[in-house]
C-alpha cells in the first residue's frame, strides 16, 4: 500500500503544480501563535460607563432618539449632557484614554467617521519596513501597529485588556462606525484579552469591519457589520470567543469568519471537552458565503441563519499561513441554512468589481466575490476532519446541501509525504432535515451530498437523498478510504480554481461562473470520450463481428455512451451508473465476440472483457456501495485501461494494406 500511496502523492503534487497561484492566497497576517487558553469568555457589565463618546449636534441627536422607548430615551439624554462636558467626539480618542483593565466605553447614537484617523500615512509611517501581501497591504508586526495604528485601521485597540465598548441606542444601527472605504479595518482589536463589543455597527472597509486578533476572551454581542471587500467579522488565532445575536451582510468573502480558532481539540475524536469559539443566534446573508473558516478549528455554531448568500457555510484547509491546519472539530447544530443561490460573479463579469470600492455599489446590493466557489451549496468542507453536522435545516439550494472534498497538504505549504492525504476524514452528518423548512414546506435541494470520494471514516445519514456518488457510506460502516478524487472532478476543480476577481477572470467551462449545457467542461469531456468510443464501437462491429449479435451488443454500447453524456449533465441521478453498467455489458459482449477470432484478437477480446468487468465495478461503486480497500476509485484504472483499449482497437480495425499480386507466369507456348 505504501508504494502505491507514494505514487498517488506524486500524482497529486504534479496536479498541484498546475494550480494557479491565486488558489493559494487568502487573508495574510503576521506570524501568530494561539493564546495559552487560560482566559475566559468575558461577561457583559451593566454599570456606569467610564468614558463617553458622542457628537455635539443636539438636533441630530434628538432626531435619532425620538422613537426610543421612554426609559432608553431618557437615559440617552442624560448621557448626552454628561458627554458634552466630559466626553469624546471620536471612539479612538476614548480608547486612547483607557489606562487600566476593566474600563467601559459607551458610544451614543450617531455616525462616527473618526476624522483624525483618516489621513494617509506620513513620515516614518509611510516608510515602514514590512512585506506587502498579495492583496496590496503591508503585513505589519504588532510593534508597527502600535507605532502607526492608523495606517490600516480607523480605530485601533492594541494590547488593552477587559475593555467593553457598547452603543447606547435601541438597535445596532443607531451607532455607526463608518470607514468610508478609506481603511483596511474599521476596528482592529489586537492582543486584547477580555474585549466585549455590543450594540453598534461597523461598515465600509477594504477588508474587515471588526477584526479581533490573537485574543483570549472576546464577545461580539448584537453587532452589525456590512459592505466590506472581504469580511464582516474576522477573528483570528483566538480562544474563548463568543459571537451572539450578530448580523452581517454585503461582504465579498464571508459575513462571519472565525479563522484559525485555537486548535484545542487536535488529536481527539468527536467527544471534546470544550470549543474555542461559539457562534449562536447570528444572521449572515447576502455575502459570498455566510460563514467561512480556514482552520476554523473547534468552532461550535448553533441556532444561526445563513441564507441568500452564494454559499451557506464553508470550512477549509486550502490556504497557507493559518495556524491550526488542517481544519478540524467544527460542530454545526440546529442552524437554518437556506436559499444560498446568489449569482454575484455577474458583478465581476460586467466590470463593476474593477471600480474603486466606494463606486461599486455595495450599499445597493453589489457583492464582489473574492475567491472561486460553487454557488448554490449549503455547507462546503474543503479539507476538514472530525467535523459534526447534526440537526440542521438545509433547504432550497440549486446544488447540494453538503459538499465534501479533500485538499492535499501541499496546497497549505506542507510537503511531507505522510501529510498529503490528511484531510477529509471522520466527518459526521446525521439527523439533518434536508429539503424541508421548519414549517414543513417542501423546498428540495438539488442534491443531498456532493463528495469527491476521498478520505476515510466519513459517514452520512441514510436519508441524504440523491447524491454523487449515489451510494454514500452510512454511519456505523467502515466505509472506503480514497486518496484521489475521480479524474473528471479533478479536471473540473483545476479549471474552476483559475478564477481571479482582480483580473476579471471567470474560467470558461465551469458552471460555478454560469457555463451551461455543452459549455460545461465535464459535459465536453464526456461528449468527446463518447464520440471516440462510439466510432470505435461501430467500426468494430462493421469490420470484426458484423452479425446480429454484434449489432445488439454495439447498440447497448451506444446507448450507454449516450447516457454517459446526459449523466455528466445530471450527476446527482443514477444516470452515470446506468451508463457505466450499459458500457460494461457492451464491453463484455464485444470482448466475447472479438475473442472468437485469431489468437491476436483473442487476447484483445479477453482484455475487453476485463475492461467491461472493471466498468461494471465502477457502476457498482457509484450506485450501490463504494468498494472498500481501494486507494483510488475504479474510474482511475478504467480510464487508463480505456486509453490502451482504444489504441489497440484502432489498430485492429484499421484497413490492412493489400499485398501486390504475384505476376502470372507466361505459358511457354506464348513465347513461340
Amino acid at each position: 500500500m505504501r508504494p502505491l500511496r507514494r505514487v498517488m502523492t506524486v500524482a497529486a503534487l504534479t496536479l498541484g503544480l498546475l494550480l494557479p497561484v491565486s488558489a493559494a492566497l487568502a487573508h495574510e497576517e503576521r506570524p501568530v501563535t494561539f493564546p495559552d487558553g487560560t482566559g475566559s469568555v468575558p461577561a457583559h457589565r451593566t454599570g456606569e460607563p467610564d468614558l463617553l463618546v458622542c457628537k455635539t449636534d443636539r438636533a441630530d441627536f434628538d432626531k435619532r432618539i425620538a422613537n426610543f422607548p421612554a426609559d432608553l430615551k431618557q437615559r440617552n439624554l442624560e448621557l448626552f449632557e454628561r458627554c458634552q462636558d466630559k466626553g469624546y467626539r471620536h471612539l479612538q480618542e476614548a480608547v486612547d484614554q483607557v489606562d487600566r483593565a476593566g474600563m467601559d466605553i459607551a458610544i451614543l447614537p450617531g455616525v462616527y467617521l473618526e476624522e483624525p484617523s483618516q489621513p494617509e500615512p506620513a513620515g516614518d509611517c509611510a516608510e515602514l519596513d514590512a512585506r506587502w501581501s498579495s492583496w496590496g497591504y503591508q503585513i505589519l508586526s504588532f510593534e508597527q501597529q502600535k507605532q502607526c495604528p492608523h495606517n490600516q485601521n480607523l480605530v485601533a485597540i492594541l494590547g488593552i485588556e477587559d475593555l467593553q465598548i457598547e452603543g447606547t441606542g435601541a438597535s445596532p444601527l443607531d451607532v455607526i462606525i463608518d470607514a468610508q472605504y478609506k481603511k483596511l479595518n474599521a476596528i482592529r482589536a489586537d492582543m486584547t484579552d477580555g474585549i466585549y463589543f455590543r450594540n453598534f455597527t461597523a461598515q465600509r472597509t477594504t477588508f474587515n469591519s471588526l477584526y479581533i486578533l490573537a485574543t483570549d476572551g472576546f464577545v461580539i454581542d448584537r453587532m452589525l457589520t456590512r459592505w466590506n471587500d472581504e469580511y464582516g467579522f474576522l477573528t483570528f488565532a483566538s480562544d474563548h470567543g463568543l459571537y451572539t445575536d450578530c448580523e452581517s451582510y454585503g461582504n465579498g468573502d464571508s459575513g462571519i469568519y472565525p479563522g484559525s480558532a485555537s486548535d484545542i481539540n487536535n488529536g481527539r475524536g468527536h467527544d471534546v471537552p470544550r470549543y474555542s469559539i461559539e457562534i449562536q443566534r447570528c444572521k449572515s446573508h447576502h455575502n459570498m458565503v455566510g460563514y467561512s473558516g480556514t482552520a476554523g478549528d473547534s468552532v461550535y455554531a448553533h441556532d444561526n441563519e445563513f441564507y441568500a448568500n452564494m454559499g451557506g457555510a464553508s470550512m477549509d484547509s486550502a490556504f497557507p499561513g493559518h495556524p491550526g491546519l488542517p481544519q478540524n472539530h467544527a460542530k454545526f447544530e440546529r442552524n437554518k441554512i437556506y436559499d444560498n443561490n446568489q449569482d454575484y460573479y455577474r458583478h465581476v463579469a460586467d466590470g463593476t468589481c474593477a471600480k474603486p470600492p466606494a463606486e461599486r455599489g455595495y450599499e445597493r446590493g453589489v457583492v464582489c466575490p473574492q475567491i472561486g466557489m460553487p454557488p448554490g451549496t449549503g455547507v462546503i468542507t474543503a479539507g476538514g476532519n472530525w467535523n459534526v453536522f447534526r440537526d440542521n435545516w438545509i433547504w432550497g439550494h440549486d446544488e447540494a446541501a453538503f459538499n465534501l472534498l479533500a485538499v492535499p497538504a501541499f496546497i497549505r505549504g506542507e510537503e511531507s509525504w505522510d501529510k498529503q492525504f490528511d484531510t477529509s476524514h471522520h466527518n459526521l452528518y446525521e439527523g439533518n432535515r434536508l429539503g424541508v423548512t421548519p414549517a414543513g414546506e417542501s423546498r428540495p435541494n438539488g442534491a443531498g451530498v456532493s463528495w469527491d470520494g476521498q478520505g476515510g471514516g466519513n459517514c452520512w445519514q441514510r436519508d441524504a437523498g440523491p447524491s454523487t456518488p449515489w451510494a454514500l457510506p452510512a454511519c456505523g460502516s467502515a466505509g472506503p478510504s480514497r486518496v484521489l478524487s475521480e479524474p473528471v472532478k479533478i479536471a473540473k476543480n483545476y479549471l474552476c480554481s483559475e478564477y481571479s476577481v482582480r483580473e476579471r477572470r471567470l474560467p470558461a467551462g465551469c458552471d460555478w461562473y454560469g457555463s451551461t449545457g455543452l459549455a460545461r467542461v465535464e459535459i465536453q469531456l464526456a461528449l468527446a470520450g463518447s464520440l471516440v468510443l462510439g466510432l470505435v464501437a461501430v467500426l468494430l462491429w462493421r469490420r470484426r463481428f458484423p452479425s446480429r449479435a454484434g449489432l445488439a451488443v454495439t447498440s447497448i454500447g451506444l446507448a450507454g455512451l449516450t447516457l454517459d453524456v446526459f449523466g455528466a449533465a445530471y450527476g446527482y441521478t443514477v444516470l452515470p451508473a446506468v451508463a457505466l453498467a450499459l458500457m460494461g455489458v457492451w464491453l463484455i459482449g464485444a470482448g466475447r465476440l472479438a475473442g472468437s477470432g485469431p489468437a491476436g484478437r483473442r487476447v484483445f477480446g479477453w482484455f475487453t472483457v476485463v475492461l467491461g468487468v472493471l466498468t461494471l465495478a465502477d457502476a457498482f461503486d457509484k450506485a450501490i456501495v463504494m468498494i472498500p480497500l481501494l486507494p483510488v476509485g475504479p474510474g482511475w484504472i478504467r480510464g487508463l485501461l480505456t486509453g490502451v483499449w482504444t489504441l489497440w482497437a484502432i489498430v485492429l480495425i484499421a484497413p490492412r494494406p493489400r499485398r501486390a499480386a504475384a505476376p502470372a507466369e507466361v505459358p511457354q507456348e506464348a513465347h513461340a
